[in-house]
């Protein structure tokens, strides 16, 4: 029996990685009577070209499909498409209910007006002081960064995050120039951005494994509940033991420290409203059955 990670899922097939070694397999079918799927990233046991046993996971993640992750770039654009500060934070929480370490890397800031530039700036230190890692540079793929970049991902499997069109597979260009992944230009009637990235791989960068992951239009993954939901805010969750009544959700409180951080400036405005806003769609939420 040996044992590896599973690098690429593709057509019933699933490439396995072990002690250096590519083995392409076929999962058994109590898997599939199991109703359980082989991620990429599964830790797994298999033998004469068959995956046998799939191992516990430290997490998944629902898009990207992938699993035992440790940290992820969220590829957000500064523009082309627009910045979204809601998307970037419907990201963030996504990754915090994981505890998988987010990483902010801000494409396309070259192509920014000096007034935008400057905006822009202002919300990347502010997601900076929640402790954030931000890249945000008139140069994005500058050689310092990119080093910086490589040297926080090593030893670690990392999956890219962020809209169709941000960049992510530009990124991957950049910090290992020798894979020379296809990219998409921006689709001008729709102002989105070409697909061009169809499957889930583990691709090798260094030391690190990062699986370069199709985009997408939107992000929807609440599936956490309304107590939960300011524990995925680190500054909300830092300032929680302050508030008047414990379990304080930050809304209408009376006391509430949060708010009070809002007021003062303490905390980005924009993070409390994307937090209010996504209080309001769990609220909604249609039961799952």
């Amino acid at each position: 029996m040996q044992t590896g990670t599973i690098q690429q899922s593709l057509s019933g097939f699933y490439d396995i990685v072990s002690d250096g070694q590519i083995h392409r397999t076929r999962a058994r079918g109590n898997f599939r009577k199991r109703g359980i799927k082989p991620l990429v990233g599964d830790h797994v046991e298999f033998e004469d070209g068959y995956l046998l046993a799939i191992n516990p996971r430290r997490n998944q993640l629902v898009r990207p499909l992938v699993a035992n992750v440790d940290a992820a770039i969220v590829v957000t654009a500064a523009c082309e498409p627009t910045f979204s500060s809601n998307l970037l934070d419907r990201q963030l929480i996504a990754l915090e209910a994981q505890q998988i370490s987010p990483i902010i890397f801000f494409s396309k800031v070259d192509l920014l007006a000096d007034e935008d530039l400057m905006r822009l700036q202002r919300i990347a230190d502010g997601y900076r002081r929640i402790g954030y890692p931000v890249y945000f540079n008139r140069q994005p793929f500058n050689k310092p960064d990119l080093a910086d970049l490589k040297s926080r991902l090593a030893n670690q499997v990392v999956t890219m995050m962020g809209q169709t069109g941000a960049g992510k597979s530009t990124l991957l260009n950049h910090l290992a120039p020798d894979l020379d992944l296809p990219t998409g230009e921006i689709s001008q009637a729709l102002k989105r951005g070409r697909h061009t990235t169809r499957k889930v791989t583990l691709l090798q960068v260094g030391t690190a494994l990062i699986a370069d992951t199709p985009g997408f239009s939107s992000y929807e993954d609440f599936t956490m509940t309304k107590e939960k939901l300011p524990q995925l805010f680190p500054e909300m969750r830092a300032l929680a033991p302050q508030c008047k009544f414990r379990g304080c959700l930050h809304l209408k409180e009376p006391g509430c420290a949060v708010k009070t951080a809002v007021e003062h400036g303490k905390i980005m405005p924009s993070r409390y409203d994307n937090y209010v806003q996504f209080q309001e769609l769990i609220k909604n939420q249609k039961p799952k059955y």
